[in-house]
This record gives structure tokens, sequence and C-alpha cells, in this order.
């Protein structure tokens, strides 16, 4: 038991020191936030590079698995890219055409929407809610619709038009896309040599714990893109077969908006089953049995996504909030352009198992459950 006239507990100095921030760590952090900037400022040059990554990333796994059938990398790699290259410009060969056509269409179906929000819409909204909205000038609404929604070849003859009549401009967004598989190229025939290289550089006293952070970080990430863009493109081909099944016009369009706004969960089924019911009440006159199979279509869609695609192909180690997707998405976009919106996904992921961590070290450190004064006194008495 201790007196008033015990001398006080010093801790030996050692302890002190352990205790301390570790000032070696200053030069990481500082080199870490030097990288940052520099990335800032680099960004419009960036695009090709960081796709071309992005694409070496995404397609690494098919070139391991050539690997382990005897193959050699270059050779695993030519026959990668030629592939993906392959189906690729195949697929837009394929949809550009029919995509035309479908924008057509819906450059014609637009002043009817149009006309109908004036004649229908507004008239029940003034009957039912006493809503009077008389300063809108929906004939000049109409008018400006069907002027500037132009068909699909007269808009890539305008954005060429615009394009050529700046030449340094043109040749950079030349030199920028040829870069991309180049770059993808190069960067997929000694991914595993980088990483290597990166691993080899770590300290030795952080290599294991660093290693497994970015072990867990690569699974998350690559759950994501590679299980994610999947489910997004099998639910696209779903929603575009079973409107075209239909006998919808507009069924690859729809079909296309629903498969990409599946990144956000649920926010494809919202935006497809919103558009094609619109489209089907202004495409049949007799809509309410096509506009039932849209239901069910979407609703097949949904729950293949639910029972079958997801838990198949991205699993359940990804933990991004929709709300999270949608804010790094945007700020993304915000800060570094159509760069920012390749990255904001990888780096939220990233991001989040970076915070499970230090939340997990958080929960166990004395900072969280620090001993009270009266709990450490009567631990002494003891």
């Amino acid at each position: 038991m201790t007196t008033p006239f015990d001398p006080p507990d010093l801790r030996p100095e050692t302890d002190l020191k352990t205790r301390l921030p570790d000032r070696r760590a200053w030069p990481l952090l500082l080199a870490l936030a030097l990288g940052g900037v520099l990335v800032y400022l680099l960004r419009p040059i960036l695009m090709p590079f960081l796709t071309g990554a992005l694409l070496a990333y995404l397609a690494d796994p098919l070139a391991d698995r050539l690997e382990r059938l005897r193959l050699q990398r270059t050779a695993a790699v030519i026959v990668v890219f030629t592939g993906l290259s392959l189906v690729g410009v195949g697929a837009l060969l394929l949809l550009l055409p029919i995509l035309g056509s479908q924008i057509d269409s819906l450059r014609s179906l637009l002043p009817q929407m149009v006309d109908w929000v004036y004649q229908i819409g507004l008239p029940w909204l003034r009957t039912h809610a006493g809503v009077d909205i008389e300063s809108l000038d929906f004939a000049t609404l109409r008018g400006a619709i069907a002027e500037h929604w132009q068909s699909t070849g007269s808009l890539a003859a305008q954005v060429i038009a615009q394009a050529t009549s700046s030449g340094l401009a043109l040749a950079g967004l030349l030199a920028n896309l040829a870069l991309i598989p180049v770059v993808a190229f190069y960067l997929l025939r000694d991914w595993d040599v980088l990483i290597a290289r990166i691993r080899d550089l770590l300290p030795r006293r952080m290599e294991p714990s660093v290693s497994a952070l970015a072990s867990e970080c690569n699974e998350v990430v690559a759950a994501f893109l590679r299980g994610q863009l999947l489910v997004m493109l099998a639910l696209g081909v779903i929603y575009a077969f079973g409107l075209w099944l239909i006998g919808l016009d507009l069924a690859l369009l729809v079909g296309l908006l629903a498969g990409i706004a599946s990144i956000v969960p649920y926010l494809g089924f919202i935006v497809g089953i919103g558009s094609a019911a619109l489209a089907t009440v202004f495409q049949f006159s007799d809509w309410l049995m096509p506009l039932g199979l849209v239901c069910g279509v979407f609703l097949v869609g949904q729950l293949l996504e639910s029972l079958l695609l997801t838990p198949l192909l991205v699993g359940d180690r990804i933990g991004l909030h929709p709300v999270a997707v949608i804010f790094a998405v945007l700020a993304g976009g915000q800060l570094f352009g159509f760069t920012g919106v390749l990255l904001a996904l990888p780096i939220a992921a990233i991001v989040m198992v970076l915070l499970r961590h230090a939340h997990d070290r958080y929960l166990r450190s004395s900072l969280y459950d620090e001993p009270r004064v009266g709990d450490e006194q009567e631990g002494s008495e003891r």
C-alpha cells in the first residue's frame, strides 16, 4: 500500500520514448503530402497514365491465369490485350449504330413528352393540387428541344467540327487516347515486377503489416471494381434484352443507362424502371400491359442481382455505403475531373479499409478505454 510520503512513480525514460511519436515517420508523411500535391498539379496529363494503370490492374488476373498455363508473361499480356481490344472494338461497332437510332427515337419523343406535360400533367396538377404554373412557355420549350436535340450523326459532326477548330486541342486529345493502350500494355507486362519492387523498398520492420494491409485493400478494390463492373454489365444486358422482348424502342438506351446507374445499389433499378415506364407510356397507345411487363423485367433483374450476381461476383467484403459511393464519385470529379472519377471508387475502398483498421486500433487503445484515477489507485492497493 502506498503512503503520501512515497515518491511518485516515474516511468523509465525508455518507456517514455516508446510512447512518443516516431520521428522517422515524419519524412514518410512529408513525402506522401508532397506526392499528393504533385498529383494535383499534374492532373491535366495524368488521365492516360491512370486510365492505363486501371486497365492493367483489371486485366492482371487474366494474365496471371495464362501464366499458370505455362505461357510467358509477354505472350500472356499480348493474348489478353488483343482479346480485350477485339471485344471492345466489336462492341462499339455493334452498339453505336443501334444507340444512334435510339437517340433519334428519344429526340422525336421529347416534344411529345413536353406536350403531355402541358396538356395533361399541368391541368391535373391545377385541378387536384391547386398548382398553377402559367409563367412557363412550353411552346418555346418544345421548340428549343426539337431544335437542339439533333441526331447522333449531326451531333458527332458538330463535336468533330469543334475539335478540329483547335488543332492543338485535337492533337492533345488524340495523343492522350493513343497513350492509354501503350501505358496499359507496358504496365500489365511489368505489373508483378513493379509490385515486388515496391515491396522490397518497404522498411523490413513495416513490410509484414504493410503487405497485409495492402493485400486487404487489394481484395476490397478488386471485389468492387471487377465484381461491380461485371454486375453492371450483366444488369445492362438483362434489362436491355428484356425490354427488347417487350418491343420497347429505347431498350438498349434504357438498359445501358440502368446498368451504369447500378454502380450505386438500387439506383439502377429506380432510374431504369422510371425511364422505361415513361418510354412505354409514350410509345404504346394501350400501355397498361407493356407497363406491367416492364415492371416484371426490372423485378427479375433486381432478384437476380440480389440473389445471384452480387453474392457471386462481388461478395460481402466491400462495405461501401451508397452515399459514400455517390460522394466519392462527385468529389473525385470536382477535384480531378475525369481522372478523379476513375480513381474515386478505388481510393474510397482503400480509405474504408484504412479507417476500419484505425477504428480497431482506437478501440484497443488507452485513449478509448483509459482507466480512471480511482481504478488505478485501487489496482495499486491490490
